[in-house]
């Protein structure tokens, strides 16, 4: 027999959902076929079987989030039988607690801890147990003293939540932990789904969906919840002379305003719901935070691709014959930032706390559209160390693999300066929001023929048709000022305009 985990799928990642399992009980599988599909805050990938046999067992059923290194499944030799579920125990028959004195009975009993389950349940034992639930202590129940004296025996108090402690942080995965810190919620505001009524990281998403998460919560209870009490009538008083006015109390300063929560929209008849996917979710997420931590600044140049073309149109057909993909602008992008990277390398940083940590290595991420349907950014790592045939290949293999979701987490994450091509779309202009906690985003913009202005040899100048393009960039104004993007973004434009880069092939 062997035990099947789920396997640490990046540095940071510490759980995943089980989005699909290939194989059943009693299926017959062989060594790294895939086994299961997991999604993770980083991506979704498939997890190959480590042996050959039969499925006895599956722990982990579709939708449930498990912890790295649990155990979810167990595949047996061929000849294995699939284990069969354990049936509960009959609960034991116990006599009825004797009569106790009334000073007993209306002592408040102790709540029990969220480990302990009813008589007559079954014990569960499964991968949602932690040490820290089973070592919470109980706590008492308000209103406990003011119970009645004469509980009937046999029948006990209801737990204070479904799970025990649900709403309890030590209960919540370190990514619901992450959600919820940083969109300032209650968890006791969050409607759990996942067992026994824990809450998923798709509950937290939902939450923010409906009722908007960016503006800290303040925890306490909104006042419209409590009835006021009304005043007690008071015998009409006989009118007394007048006196003095009494001087007038000063009002209260009045709370501040909370941001105004994201409106709401109901489906109507001539509409139709699409509900957004994980990566949706998590993109958007990502994204609010991104521009509510950096003062984005957005800076701009204009290109003159005409000397990477004449280096293009020489190789565009050998190079399509050898390598079996197009050489597009981007390589040629790709390779001139990493070049100005090193010469401004503020922007090949990360801002930490007061200070400004700046990389040694480069490693270049490049956004990858997943057919409309989500973004992947998969990182070229050691950049520096690669001349322009080396990136392209691995460009163009990275976003196969990222379309055809067959990326690892550490191919997404950890990269130091993201470029977004949004060019190969058609856009003209656009101002991408940073990929933190990156220093600068730059976008491609669309490469079109267009007059400009040329320098001829004799010293003299013409209009000519170029093919023409803009360099927008996003960056961080807590790291730089404007003076240094702009330099950036220059001798990225110098570097494109005036490099033989045939030399490079």
């Amino acid at each position: 027999m062997a035990e099947v985990t789920l396997p640490q799928l990046g540095e940071t990642v510490t759980e995943g959902t089980i989005t699909r399992w290939f194989k059943q009980v009693g299926d017959a599988i062989a060594a790294d076929e895939p086994l299961f599909e997991v999604s993770t805050d980083k991506v979704d990938t498939e997890v190959p079987s480590p042996v050959a046999g039969t499925v006895v067992e599956i722990r982990a059923q579709e939708g449930d989030t498990v912890p790295v290194g649990a155990v979810i499944a167990v595949v047996g030799d061929a000849a294995a039988t699939p284990a069969a579920p354990a049936a509960p125990e009959a609960p034991a028959t116990e006599p009825a607690p004797a009569p106790q004195p009334e000073a007993e009975q209306a002592a408040p009993e102790p709540v029990p801890a969220p480990a302990a389950v009813a008589a007559g349940e079954p014990v569960q034992t499964s991968y949602e147990s932690s040490p820290a639930a089973e070592s919470a202590a109980p706590v008492a129940q308000a209103g406990a003293d003011a119970a009645p004296a004469t509980q009937q025996p046999g029948t006990e108090r209801a737990p204070a939540s479904a799970d025990g402690a649900a709403a309890d942080n030590r209960l919540l995965s370190p990514v619901v932990r992450r959600l919820v810190a940083e969109h300032g919620l209650r968890p006791d505001d969050i409607t759990g789904t996942g067992p026994g009524g824990r809450i998923t990281r798709d509950d937290v998403l939902d939450h923010i969906d409906q009722v908007g998460g960016a503006s800290p919560r303040t925890g306490e209870p909104a006042a419209a919840t409590q009835p006021a009490a009304a005043p007690a009538a008071e015998p009409a008083a006989a009118p007394a002379p007048a006196a003095a006015p009494a001087p007038v109390a000063a009002a209260p300063a009045p709370a501040p305003a909370r941001p105004a929560a994201a409106p709401t929209v109901a489906a109507g008849e001539r509409d139709t719901v699409v509900k957004l996917s994980k990566i949706r979710k998590l993109t958007g997420a990502h994204m609010v935070m991104s521009k509510s931590v950096s003062p984005h600044a957005f800076s701009v140049v204009e290109v003159d691709y005409a000397n990477v073309d004449l280096t293009r149109s020489a190789v565009k057909s050998s190079w399509k014959a050898s390598e079996g993909f197009s050489l597009t602008y981007l390589p040629f992008i790709t390779r001139a930032v990493i070049d100005a990277l090193g010469e401004f390398p503020h922007l090949n940083a990360s801002l930490g706390e007061n200070e400004i940590v700046v990389h040694d290595y480069i490693d270049i991420g490049i956004a990858v559209d997943l057919d409309h349907q989500g973004l992947l950014v998969p990182v070229v790592r050691a950049a520096e160390t690669k001349r322009l045939r080396a990136i392209a290949r691995e460009i163009n293999d990275l976003a196969n693999r990222a379309r055809s979701r067959k990326l690892s987490p550490d191919e997404i994450q950890g990269g130091t300066f993201t470029i977004s091509n949004n060019g190969s779309a058609g856009s003209v202009l656009t101002m991408a929001i940073i990929n933190q906690p990156q220093a600068a985003i730059l976008s491609t913009d669309a490469i079109v023929r267009k007059p400009v202005v040329a320098n001829l040899p004799d010293g003299s100048e013409a209009i000519v048709i170029h093919p023409v393009g803009n360099l927008a960039m996003s960056w961080d104004h807590r790291v730089m000022d404007g003076a240094y993007p702009a330099n950036f973004l220059v001798r990225v434009k110098q570097i494109l305009e005036t490099r033989d880069w045939s030399a490079e092939l």
